[in-house]
């Protein structure tokens, strides 16, 4: 079965969603917030920003958000979210931490 260029296979479109919430919303929050943790509140008011920006629907980075919380980089707990220890020096830092960097921290033992 061939494919054309512009169609992504779920992989690929799953990665991209990652790498899109990550960058875009998640990472920058940390920042701002200076804290290892969000509240559900603060990601929605985030995610309502980019998705206006960027002009993306919520279902892109609803389903970015749940692949984060999959791959390890978030966990949650009742409205809050918080990210892996390993990425915390990072926040502590001011560090840009892109999405390759932090999965590679959260896989490595």
């Amino acid at each position: 079965m061939l494919l054309r260029l512009s169609e992504k296979g779920k992989y690929a479109s799953g990665t991209e969603n990652r790498r899109l919430v990550w960058k875009e919303i998640v990472w920058p929050l940390i920042l701002e917030l200076n804290q290892v943790a969000f509240t559900l509140s603060e990601y929605q008011k985030k995610r309502d920003e980019v998705c206006a920006k960027f002009g993306i629907s919520l279902t892109v980075t609803s389903r970015g958000l749940v692949s984060l919380l999959q791959k390890n980089l978030l966990y949650k707990e009742k409205d809050l979210y918080s990210i892996h220890y390993r990425l915390i020096p990072y926040m502590r830092l001011k560090a840009e931490c892109d999405y390759a960097t932090a999965i590679k921290e959260v896989r490595t033992k």
